[in-house]
């Protein structure tokens, strides 16, 4: 598809300050970059730049002035429609009756491409999400980063870039040793043996019902062996297996698929996490102290240098990880992005300093932070302890909720806030529920032409007359339709899916305007024919924009 219309306007405004200066009415000089922006109210235009406001030092005249020189420029093109120039020097672009109109035809023509680009050179993202300890089910703070990791790597697609969505089990260290003490612990229970639980070891359900799947597929083989420690060892492997395969399970029927499923233990196995060690320390950024190695993550704004290999030989968990990153780009990753809970907000700087050591480049990794989720039912709030076995998790949630209301819960607000998930009104079935409006806007549309189909309409979806848009409904419809391509850019850039959810509801809610206030099924053939045209292309809009949320788009409700 072609460009948005904001890029349009960024090169229109840039080419008629070059052709102002090189036809003498502006001076040479160094001008600042030009900005194009949302006005904050529509009757200030479609699109607003304060270049000539911002060039005052440099033209060394009135922004009234120099923005009246661009204008003549400015509204020279086709698109352009009507060009303002207000106080204290700001440029409004409107765009042109016709070039909105006929945006109808191209979202009919281009269909689920409506929205996405096509690059001549894609970036390849390394998307790592969820990425939840394998001792357990998956709760609610991992449902989150499921939502907003799959739809982030909607976006990039649907930008013409390359995404692989990448999961990193942790199976390897203490956690996973106690895992396999806990089950131990489990099976000699059920089993009416004595038995001692790990002091800190892991109290939930879900332990006896691994136990006892041991028990039923896998007992001959841990009682085969002699040594207890032995078994241990097995048992978390078993355990991890279970874990992990549940994992895979609850993700897909959340409409999350990874490409890969990198396991921790194979960088110890083969030896990565010690040479990544070496090639930090060839590089400068090791020291020895009291026996420790340790990383110069202050060299990369960490608050303190890291210890990366105890002063007993063990590496510490922050190694493991560089290696892992290690591998990542070594694999040919222009970008690597991770999503990560609000309790790790402190290791960034010094992974982050890490990959830049190892690469060169401090663009390569970027972290971001998904806040907190509260689960709230019947205005409390549900306390969550994986440890005590007292958790919401992410199974109970989709049978609770629905895949569409949680995917759309989860994503509405911006990763860096704090959300509140309101069960009650997740499963509302009415416009109070953002989701359920969305998806009744679309069936509305849906509706609308299996009545035209009652009728014996015959519906043309090129074919529509502009003067039936000129009314403030349509426009306003139209100038929504425009902007989506916009909205995806943007959405994708700033890796916020939450601005997708943002746009849906305000295109939504102008669709509802129009409906209300025109008929679209009338009399009148070909005024019906142009608001059918106008609403196939709502519907187009809306079910691209779900798409990208991993929310359906139901044809009837």
């Amino acid at each position: 598809m072609k460009d948005t219309v904001k890029n349009e306007l960024y090169r229109v405004v840039t080419d008629s300050l070059a052709c102002a200066i090189g036809d003498g009415k502006l001076p040479q000089g160094d001008y600042p970059e030009v900005k194009i922006e949302y006005p904050r109210d529509a009757k200030f235009g479609d699109y607003s730049t304060p270049i000539a406001l911002e060039s005052a030092k440099v033209v060394k005249k009135s922004p009234i002035e120099t923005g009246d020189i661009l204008k003549s420029y400015i509204e020279k093109y086709d698109f352009v429609g009507e060009v303002e120039v207000v106080k204290p020097g700001f440029i409004n672009i409107y765009v042109s009756h016709e070039y909105l109109s006929g945006l109808v035809k191209d979202v009919l023509y281009s269909g689920d491409k409506y929205g996405t680009r096509v690059k001549d050179n894609p970036l390849k993202f390394n998307l790592e999400f969820v990425s939840a300890n394998p001792t357990g089910p998956m709760n609610v703070v991992s449902a989150r980063a499921a939502a907003l990791g799959d739809s982030i790597g909607n976006l990039l697609q649907a930008n013409g870039d390359i995404v692989e969505r990448e999961f990193y089990v942790n199976d390897y260290g203490n956690q996973v040793n106690l895992l396999g003490r806990s089950v131990h612990a489990r099976i000699s229970e059920l089993q009416g043996r004595d038995f001692d639980f790990p002091e800190d070891g892991y109290q939930g359900e879900y332990i006896r019902d691994i136990a006892q799947w041991v028990i039923d597929n896998h007992i001959s083989d841990i009682e085969a062996l002699s040594d207890e420690e032995e078994k241990i060892r097995e048992l978390a492997v078993l355990a991890v297996n279970y874990n992990v395969g549940g994992q895979k399970s609850d993700l897909q029927d959340f409409n999350v698929e990874f490409d890969r499923w990198f396991r921790e233990k194979g960088l110890h196995e083969n030896g990565d996490v010690m040479k990544v060690l070496n090639k930090l320390d060839e590089a400068g950024y090791i020291y020895d102290d009291n026996g420790k190695k340790v990383f110069r993550s202050t060299d990369f704004s960490d608050d303190k240098d890291r210890v990366v290999v105890r002063d007993d030989g063990r590496p510490t968990y922050l190694l493991a990880d560089i290696a892992y990153h290690y591998d990542k780009v070594k694999r040919g990753y222009d970008r690597l992005i991770n999503i990560w809970g609000p309790d790790h907000h402190g290791y960034i700087a010094r992974l982050q300093g890490a990959v830049c050591a190892l690469t060169g480049d401090d663009r390569r990794l970027r972290i971001l932070i998904a806040q907190q989720v509260n689960l709230v039912m019947d205005g409390e709030a549900v306390k969550m302890s994986k440890r005590l076995g007292r958790f919401s998790t992410m199974r109970d949630l989709i049978d609770e909720v629905g895949v569409d209301a949680a995917r759309y819960f989860f994503i509405m607000r911006s990763m860096d806030s704090h959300l509140d998930f309101d069960i009650e009104l997740a499963k509302r079935h009415s416009s109070e529920n953002p989701v359920f409006y969305l998806q009744y806007a679309h069936a509305r549309i849906c509706s609308i032409f299996k009545e035209a189909e009652k009728r014996n309409f015959i519906y043309e979806k090129d074919s529509y007359d502009l003067e039936y848009f000129r009314n403030e409904e349509c426009r306003n419809l139209l100038k929504m339709i425009m902007k989506y391509p916009e909205e995806v850019l943007d959405a994708a850039e700033n890796f916020e899916p939450h601005k997708i959810a943002t746009y849906l509801m305000r295109i939504a809610q102008f669709f509802h305007r129009f409906y209300t206030e025109h008929r679209i099924l009338s009399d009148d053939t070909d005024k019906s024919n142009s608001y059918l045209c106008l609403a196939d292309a709502t519907r187009t809009v809306l079910k691209n924009g779900l798409t990208l949320l991993g929310v359906r788009a139901p044809e009837s409700m």
